[in-house]
């Protein structure tokens, strides 16, 4: 599966693109999968480690609300990226001294607490960030040229995707490296590595500060494509959703988060048109199905598919 994942997300990406020129009105909701898919990879790090952060959501609020102070000074995507990164990678190597010296439920819940108490500051400071009225993002630029209209949708949708490709490689080859490699030892037996001369603490976090660094870009995308910013970025229903796209995707390959998130917001799009006042149980039916009967989720029933070709 490992030397066929390149080719699926060549196929996948080359399958986004068609959809998004087929149908104009669903690159926006692509770009925002897209965008999700990111936050929810660097969610796949601390599940490989046995770790779930249900206020990782903190960091995509973080990432936004940068690009939304920053954007009328420094309007520039290519700017605003990197800086929605390093400050979400900054707040995450702060908080990750410290929480990395806790594990499960504890681990999970202090993220939670954090994310609340940076969503109840966005709200209560209003001279600064407006409260739940939310910020408008600046009109942007790429590379010093105006966007407007149909462009800037465009650039959004290619942003997301060379992103989302650039976090794709990266997260493949961390998995696979010593460090990587390491994460499974803190889920399995951390005091094993600890005895061979690892630091568990220093391997979970560097993986959480990464994971951060996918979030600000995550929440980046998301403010430069929405154009708006409010404090419900932060709220434990965002992170409880990226959980959700974790479960949904599958943890068992790179690609999981992505197709997750793909598969995530067509149904929530779709469910909605179909179902208005009850599209959270179609979400909810999806999510029990995958537990049922495909727990890898959909990366899984790919994985499985495959296999069972290769045999016939």
């Amino acid at each position: 599966m490992r030397r066929a994942e390149p080719w699926l997300a060549l196929a996948g990406a080359a399958a986004l693109v068609v959809v998004a020129v087929a149908a104009p009105w669903l690159r926006f909701i692509l770009t925002l999968a897209l965008a999700k898919g990111i936050a929810v990879l660097g969610i796949l790090l601390l599940l490989r480690a046995g770790q779930v952060s249900f206020g990782h959501a903190m960091y995509a609020a973080i990432g936004a609300y940068v690009v939304a102070f920053a954007a009328p000074s420094m309007g520039d995507v290519l700017v605003l990226l990197p800086l929605a990164m390093l400050a979400a990678g900054v707040v995450g190597l702060v908080i990750g001294v410290f929480i990395t010296r806790y594990r499960e439920i504890f681990f999970s819940m202090l993220n939670l607490a954090l994310s609340m108490v940076l969503y109840s500051l966005l709200e209560k400071f209003y001279a600064i960030t407006k409260g739940s009225d939310g910020i408008r993002v600046a009109p942007l630029r790429i590379a010093g040229m105006a966007m407007d209209g149909p462009m800037a949708a465009w650039v959004m949708f290619a942003t997301a995707m060379v992103v989302a490709a650039m976090f794709w490689w990266v997260a493949r080859r961390y998995l696979v490296s010593p460090m990587g490699e390491a994460l499974a030892g803190i889920k399995t037996r951390e005091t094993r590595l600890e005895f061979m001369g690892v630091s568990a603490r220093g391997v979970l976090l560097v993986a959480y500060v990464l994971s951060a660094l996918m979030a600000g870009a995550a929440g980046a995308i998301i403010a430069m494509t929405t154009r708006h910013v409010t404090p419900l970025l932060a709220y434990w229903t965002s992170s409880g959703e990226l959980v959700f796209i974790a479960i949904l995707g599958g943890a068992g390959g790179v690609l999981g988060p992505f197709l997750g998130a793909v598969t995530y917001e067509l149904i929530r799009v779709y469910a909605a048109a179909a179902f208005a006042d009850i599209w959270q149980m179609a979400l909810g039916l999806a999510l029990l199905g995958v537990i049922l009967f495909a727990p890898g989720g959909v990366w899984g029933v790919i994985a499985g598919l495959l296999r069972r070709a290769r045999v016939t």
